[in-house]
C-alpha cells in the first residue's frame, strides 16, 4: 500500500503508535511516517520494526534517537532541522508521546521557539484502560507512575485521595502487589479499582474490584506485561437529599444545568444521570 502521498509542512508531528496490536497504528500516523523527513524515537529498534511491519521503507532518511538520556544536542539537532522547513515524525515507544514519555522536553523547546508543533492522535494506555476498566470516566486524574520508595509513595496516594475523579496510574509488572498494598492503606479497602494489563495484545487481562479484594487477587501473582491501575474516586456517606437539592440550586446560579449536574454528582460520589434528572426537575418547578 502507498501511504505519503502528499508532502508534509515543516514542523514536529507528535505520531501515536500502537500500545500492542501493530494494527492498531491509523492511517494519517502511517502517511506521516512516510513521508517525514526526520524520524525521531524512543526506541529505534520498535519504530524500525512497526515500520517494517507496515511496509514503510525508512530509506536514506535520518532515524534519531530521543530518549529520556537524550543531550540538549539532539534535541537541537532536531529542532534545526524543523527551522530549516523539514517535517520531523517523533514517535514514542508506544502509545501517545508525552503521557508518561521523553517527548515532553521536545514538543515545549519546539513550542517555545515558535515551530509547529502537530498531533497525530491515536492509541493510548490511558484511554484504553478507562474504556474497559468500568469505572466512572466523566472526570479522570492521570498521575502517570508512582515514586519508588513505600514512604513517598504511601504520602503520594494520600495526597490523591479526595480527588473527585478516576485515577490513573502507570505501573512496573514488579510493584504492582506493592502498590496495590500502599493504595489500600492510604485510600481505604472498600474504594473500587481495576487492573488492566496488556491491552491490545494477546494475554490482555482486566481485573476489577476492591483494592482489598485486588490485593489478595495479586498477593502470589507473578505478574509481566505492561500495567494500568485505575482507581475509583472517594464514596461519601449517603447525602441528605435537601443538601443535594440546596447544592444543585447554588450550582445553577453559574452554570448549566447539565454541567451543574456534572459537577455536583462528582462532588458527591453520585451518578450523573441520576443529579441530572433532579436538576431538569427543579429547573421545571422555577
Amino acid at each position: 500500500m502507498n501511504y505519503g502521498t502528499r508532502p508534509l509542512s515543516a514542523g514536529l508531528y507528535l505520531v501515536a503508535t500502537p500500545i500492542g496490536t501493530a494494527r492498531d497504528i491509523t492511517l494519517r500516523a502511517l502517511d506521516v511516517l512516510a513521508t517525514a523527513h526526520v524520524i525521531a524515537s524512543e526506541d529505534t529498534r520498535t519504530s524500525r520494526k512497526l515500520m517494517d511491519i507496515h511496509g514503510i521503507p525508512l530509506g536514506d532518511r535520518p532515524l534519531v534517537a530521543y530518549h529520556d538520556h537524550s543531550t540538549d544536542a539532539v534535541r537541537q539537532r532536531l529542532l534545526s532541522e524543523i527551522a530549516a522547513g523539514r517535517a520531523v515524525a517523533y514517535m514514542s515507544e508506544a502509545g501517545t508521546p508525552l503521557i508518561a514519555d521523553p517527548g515532553f522536553a521536545l514538543a515545549r523547546a519546539a513550542a517555545e521557539e515558535d515551530l509547529p508543533v502537530i498531533s497525530v492522535p491515536g492509541p493510548s494506555a490511558v484511554l484504553a484502560a478507562l474504556t474497559v476498566g468500568g469505572l466512572p470516566t466523566d472526570r479522570f486524574f492521570f498521575a502517570g507512575f508512582l515514586p519508588n520508595t513505600k514512604t513517598a509513595r504511601h504520602a503520594a496516594l494520600t495526597e490523591l485521595s479526595p480527588i473527585p475523579g478516576t485515577l490513573v496510574f502507570y505501573e512496573s509488572p514488579k510493584r504492582l502487589n506493592d502498590m496495590l498494598t500502599d493504595a489500600r492503606d492510604a485510600l481505604g479497602a472498600d474504594r473500587q479499582a481495576a487492573i488492566c494489563r496488556e491491552l491490545t495484545k494477546k494475554f490482555e487481562e482486566v481485573a476489577r474490584g476492591s483494592l482489598d479484594d485486588l490485593v489478595r487477587q495479586f498477593a502470589d501473582r507473578s505478574v509481566k506485561g505492561e500495567v494500568v491501575v485505575l482507581i475509583d474516586r472517594p464514596r461519601h456517606a449517603a447525602a441528605d437529599p435537601a443538601e443535594i437539592e440546596a447544592a444543585l440550586k447554588d450550582a445553577m446560579k453559574t452554570l448549566r444545568v447539565k454541567d451543574a449536574a456534572t459537577l455536583v454528582a462528582g462532588s458527591y460520589g453520585l451518578p450523573r444521570r441520576e443529579v441530572y434528572q433532579a436538576a431538569l426537575r427543579m429547573e421545571k418547578d422555577e
